[in-house]
């Protein structure tokens, strides 16, 4: 198990059937079966073929033994022309999400080891190398907890200076998750990436049907005691909706002594953390069935006096600075009649978000990108995001709240009409669309107020010249001949103080 800053990939999937009955409600959202053909079932849970949420990429088997379904097909990506790779996903915007991206090698390219690349989601990217768990025969996951900003959230692979050889996919599981899990985070800023989630005490992984949203608690045991508890909990009274399965056992100390837990059990780099903590009274209910005690994380108070009932109880942090080894500490009253008690605990690590590319910005290259015949082939996923993998030809501003303020294809190839949307580009300084095979009528740009240059030169554009560019403020440049266009220059535009034009050869207009 290997860490590093914003992500930790965790043992994921067996590589050994382990089959479940269907028959239990599908989590709301989507299941992928990336480089699949079929439907497949695993653990409760059904997977479909990916072809409808992406349009690139290469399908390959894996003949492996014992290997279940989920594991053995991948979708890999050979192209060297494209930037980045991208499963585009309808979300209800505004809406939590569990996205989660598996990742099996298994030799498909006859490779030795898997290739290192990126992973981007929504514009904010992070590395992506299974070396170390494939080399002990182990599949690997990413999981992110996140809100979704836009309509559209896209899942993205790319290159980056270490891959060899292809980006590969195995599975992808994006489940909506209810307001009220990990509520106290500012998703506008932040995702949260899951480091470590484990259940105290127990033997089995609780997966799906037991957690309704997939998530996977793993089995952790020490040398501390073992309790079995005597009573239910309800998963709707606690804000994350914890399995109930994941209170059957705890881990505990005797009478009056003080429980340490040494937790999670690997080094984490330095930065801040969310730490929800889970507890229960697992004596059967009477008015004595509680415990109360300190909660301890590296020896700072995390929380005093906690009591803790057979109902159960959660604690959190949402911004934990930690550092290499944690020790999670539970002291009792020296005259506490039982020890402290512990059920699990979940680690999720803080990734500042790269920021947001305006939704109407994306919204308008969207409209370009459908409209386009020919267009770039890296016009996938977020304009803008992140800096290094930008759409080809498309220039964005800094900060938090991403906009586009120059798209240059001249000479590009690029054919087709270009639909009025594009006047929602309010920040563009310059467009240029020159030397290419453009149809139809020029738009209304009376919206670009921003807007310094215009070249349409070269290309099929019919009728006439709008009366809004000589409206436009900041314009100084204007390039439109060799087109179809008639008609008249709006004296507008041609006794625009400063204003460099063209219009002809090419165009039958008149002054």
């Amino acid at each position: 198990m290997s860490t590093s800053i914003f992500l930790l990939w965790l043992v994921s999937i067996p590589l050994a059937i382990h089959a479940a009955p269907n028959k239990n409600v599908q989590p709301h959202g989507f299941l992928l079966n990336c480089g699949g053909s079929e439907k497949i079932e695993q653990d409760s849970l059904t997977y479909t073929p990916d072809d409808n949420f992406i349009k690139t990429g290469n399908k390959s088997e894996i003949q492996q033994e014992g290997l279940v379904p989920l594991l053995s097909s991948v979708r890999y990506f050979p192209d060297d022309v494209e930037e980045k790779f991208c499963y585009h996903f309808p979300v209800n915007k505004g809406r939590k999400l569990l996205v989660k991206t598996i990742y099996y090698y298994g030799g498909f390219d006859g490779g030795k080891e898997p290739p290192i690349f990126d992973q981007i989601i929504d514009g904010t990217k992070w590395n992506i190398n299974t070396t170390a768990d494939y080399a002990e025969g182990l599949s690997s996951y990413y999981e992110i907890i996140m809100v979704a900003h836009n309509k559209v959230l896209s899942i993205c692979l790319a290159k980056n200076e270490h891959t060899t050889s292809n980006p590969f996919i195995s599975a992808i599981e994006l489940l909506y998750l209810d307001d009220s899990l990990y509520n106290s985070t500012d998703f506008g800023k932040y995702a949260l990436v899951t480091l470590a989630r484990h259940s105290f005490g127990s033997h089995d992984t609780i997966i799906f049907p037991d957690d309704k949203f997939n998530r996977y608690w793993y089995p952790l045991l020490d040398d501390n005691p073992v309790v079995t508890s005597h009573t239910s909990i309800t998963p709707s009274a606690f804000w994350n909706m914890p399995p109930e399965k994941l209170f059957e056992n705890s881990i505990t100390a005797s009478r009056g002594k003080t429980l340490v837990l040494n937790w999670p059990p690997f080094p984490v780099p330095k930065t801040y953390y969310y730490i929800a903590l889970y507890f229960q009274d697992s004596r059967t209910p009477s008015p004595f069935s509680w415990r109360v005690f300190d909660v301890l994380v590296n020896g700072a108070k995390f929380y005093s006096n906690l009591n803790v009932t057979t109902d159960g109880v959660t604690v959190y942090s949402t911004t934990w600075p930690l550092e290499g080894e944690t020790k999670i500490t539970l002291i009792p009253p020296n005259n506490s009649p039982v020890g402290p008690v512990i059920a699990a605990g979940e680690l999720f690590q803080l990734l500042p978000l790269a920021g947001l590319t305006l939704t109407r910005d994306v919204a308008v290259m969207e409209d370009l990108r459908k409209s386009f015949n020919k267009k770039p082939q890296d016009w996938h996923g977020d304009p803008c995001l992140p800096k290094d993998k930008s759409w080809t030809g498309v220039t964005c501003s800094s900060g938090m709240n991403t906009r586009i303020i120059s798209l240059n294809l001249t000479n590009a190839g690029i054919s087709g009409p270009l639909p009025p949307s594009i006047s929602k580009l309010t920040a563009l300084t310059h467009l240029w669309l020159g030397s290419n095979e453009l149809t139809g009528q020029i738009p209304d740009l009376s919206q670009l107020k921003n807007l310094e240059t215009l070249h349409l030169e070269n290309n099929q554009l019919q009728g006439s010249i709008p009366e809004s560019l000589g409206q436009l403020p900041k314009l100084k440049e204007v390039f439109l001949q060799n087109n179809h266009l008639k008609g008249s220059i709006p004296a507008s535009l041609q006794n625009k103080n400063g204003i460099n034009l063209k219009v002809t050869p090419g165009n039958e207009v008149s002054s």
